[in-house]
């Protein structure tokens, strides 16, 4: 029963997420700007739920917090560079070419933890791979974005900081309480989006009314609902579940930038696309 509510909080969590990129899109605002706000302003609905699960678990070991706070620093560059991406080579492909997570929390794993690389990783590596040069538009004449080989670089970029959030949020909850971890990470990430911002990524701390309208949605749906999720459910699961379930996000952000923002990817990005997913999700239910 709690293994099936897990898949389902996980299912609704990728699916939160997946509209982030849309909504971002919309807002028109600075990569800066929206790490940083659509942080900032999920703080006061998540502090209340940390400090009801103080009274009630207690509070997590130093280790954990220290972890948290590192995670919240890889989940600010994921944040800022994939948005970086979003306006380069368009809202769905940066949210695929992001999800090579899949391919490189493995090796994280087996660099901090020593699992065992499956013969399946070796298999579908060289296929993903494949894929980020289809989906770069390294094989067309005129690939969609406006420059889809720096927003390629940016979105896996925001891979490898993806990847790690994502290893140390799932590391730091198995056996701890996980609400408490979570907002240190939303706190490292604002403060980290308000440096980063200020100093390369465009920060603007007074945007007018609808783009605080787009990025508040973005914090409902992924900081306050999606991510807070994954925090909750994703210790509760097998890291290859998991990672098949996350793969409902770039579906989702490829199906809402086509109806929503009318972006069409070339047929080779779309190549690109499905190569990337196929090979994640074959990757993800791999036993050997």
């Amino acid at each position: 029963m709690e293994r099936m509510a897990a898949v389902w909080g996980m299912t609704t969590a990728a699916l939160a997420v997946s509209a982030s990129a849309v909504v971002i899109s919309v807002s028109g605002t600075a990569p800066g700007t929206a790490s940083f706000w659509r942080c900032l302003m999920a703080l006061p609905a998540l502090v209340p739920a940390a400090l009801w699960e103080r009274r009630r678990s207690g509070a997590p070991s130093r280790r954990a917090l220290l972890t948290a706070a590192v995670a919240g620093v890889l989940f600010a560059g994921d944040m800022l560079l994939w948005t970086q991406a979003i306006s380069e080579v368009g809202a769905g492909l940066s949210t695929v070419l992001v999800n090579l997570q899949v391919v490189l929390v493995p090796v994280l794993a087996w660099l901090v933890d020593r699992e065992r690389m499956t013969r399946s990783f070796f298999v579908c590596a060289p296929v993903m791979l494949a894929g980020v040069l289809c989906t770069a538009g390294l094989l067309d004449r005129a690939p969609a974005g406006a420059d889809p080989v720096w927003g390629t670089v940016h979105a896996l970029l925001a891979a490898l900081c993806y990847s790690g959030f994502l290893f140390l949020l799932r590391r730091g909850g198995q056996g701890a309480p996980p609400v408490q971890p979570y907002v240190l990470v939303m706190v490292a990430a604002t403060v980290a989006s308000l440096a980063a911002g200020a100093w390369w990524y465009g920060l603007d701390l007074t945007p007018d009314a609808p783009a605080l309208g787009w990025l508040a949605l973005v914090a409902l749906s992924s900081q306050i609902v999606g991510w807070l999720l994954v925090a909750v459910c994703s210790p509760k699961l097998s890291s290859q579940l998991g990672a098949v379930l996350l793969l409902l996000t770039p579906i989702g952000s490829v199906v809402l930038g086509a109806v929503v923002l009318g972006e069409h990817p070339s047929p080779w990005q779309l190549v690109g696309c499905a190569l990337i997913l196929v090979g994640a999700f074959r990757l993800a239910v791999a036993r050997k």
